[in-house]
């Protein structure tokens, strides 16, 4: 793909960087949900959605450049990060693929103005990178409705959720991907929905357990029994321009890594001076990828060879950060105080965040599967 940036795009991000510097400016620290409403009056909340059948969502038309360099504009910034980029990036563009017109009507426009917040309820105890072996059921509860009962894990912003997108077995005694539908259920319904928070060791609790007991959902998308094609559509959105954007973030981690090696005198330690071109040249690498790829479709490895890429290259970051800070970055910032008993600096925080990166959103033997078996034709693993 030939990608290369037009004029256009240049005054599109002057545009946006403009809006985001001077917004940023009157309120430094937004509150989370305030700044949604306020990026959605701007009509910054899914830019370049597609309109279907001349359907309109309150959005801002944009080009594919154009989302790229809103991504990075964005992640350059010092703009809180996205309570609702769940619905935005994930769920919208699935209900225009897969969705009602009236599924669209009613969802896209609250998401567009910043109203509206959105989980995934997908990976299970028993269920993670194997998705297929989802066990929460959803059975018809006699109003057209069905009643969902189950566990999910690993749901990021449950807590904040207003809805959730839900995989569940509508079929009695199906199996593997068969007999799967793809629900919409809504949060608020005290008793039959219980959010529990997970405190991770890098000692924040981005994600949550969910407990669904007999909670009701109301819409079916794509139809009953096609929720395994339907979450695989949405499953290949969870890369393309949001890597790019990934990426911005990448690369301020290592320019702060690249600080505190000079700053230390460990740049001076040929093997780390090594290392660190390393992470420079792969980061390169990666963002030529994701430009050569975005947009194509029907490439079932491109999504796998991204995870595969950035997972790994973060995590080594995180353990590169670590050994530059040398025997400090084996201690906390202060001693240990009954008010502050866990407390991490940035290079503590990445190299024990990025343990996960390997494994959330499809673990690497997940992805190393789909590239032998989709792209190079290998013979599947005996069952």
């Amino acid at each position: 793909m030939d990608f290369r940036f037009t004029e256009d795009d240049h005054t599109f991000r002057t545009h946006a960087r403009t809006w985001l510097e001077s917004r940023l400016a009157a309120t430094p620290a937004p509150a989370p949900r305030a700044w949604e409403r306020e990026l959605g009056q701007a009509g910054w909340i899914g830019i370049g959605w597609p309109a279907k059948s001349g359907e309109s969502y309150g959005n801002r038309p944009a080009t594919l450049t154009q989302q790229v360099v809103w991504a990075e504009e964005y992640a350059r910034s010092t703009a809180p990060p996205r309570m609702g980029h769940i619905g935005e990036k994930l769920l919208a563009p699935t209900l225009i693929a897969y969705g009602s017109q009236e599924q669209r009507r009613r969802h896209l426009p609250p998401i567009a103005r910043g109203e509206t917040f959105w989980c995934q309820g997908y990976s299970e105890p028993g269920a993670g990178s194997d998705l297929a072996g989802i066990r929460t059921t959803a059975t018809p509860d006699g109003t057209g409705a069905y009643a969902v009962t189950g566990q999910k894990i690993w749901t990021s912003l449950a807590r904040d959720a207003d809805w959730c997108f839900v995989l569940a077995r509508t079929e009695p005694g199906s199996a593997r991907h068969r007999g799967l539908s793809f629900l919409l259920v809504e949060m608020d319904q005290p008793g039959r929905i219980e959010v529990r928070p997970i405190r991770q060791m890098a000692g924040t609790s981005e994600f949550n357990e969910v407990f669904f007991d007999g909670a009701r959902a109301g819409e079916v998308v794509g139809g009953e029994g096609n929720g395994w094609q339907v979450a695989l559509g949405l499953l290949a959105l969870e890369r393309g321009v949001s890597t790019l954007a990934q990426q911005v973030g990448f690369a301020a981690e290592l320019d702060q890594v690249v600080a505190a090696a000079v700053a230390s005198g460990a740049a001076r330690d040929p093997v780390i001076r090594a290392r660190l071109v390393r992470q420079w040249a792969e980061l390169i690498t990666m963002r030529r990828h994701a430009l050569r790829t975005l947009g194509t479709t029907g490439d079932p490895g491109a999504p796998s060879v991204a995870k595969l890429l950035s997972g790994g290259w973060h995590q080594r970051l995180g353990e590169l950060a670590v050994q530059v800070a040398g025997e400090a970055g084996t201690v906390g910032p202060r001693p240990w105080s009954p008010e502050h008993p866990y407390e991490l600096d940035d290079a503590q925080h990445l190299f024990l965040f990025s343990r996960a990166d390997t494994i959330y959103g499809g673990s690497d033997e997940i992805q190393r599967n789909i590239i032998a078996e989709r792209v190079l034709g290998l013979p599947r693993e005996p069952g």
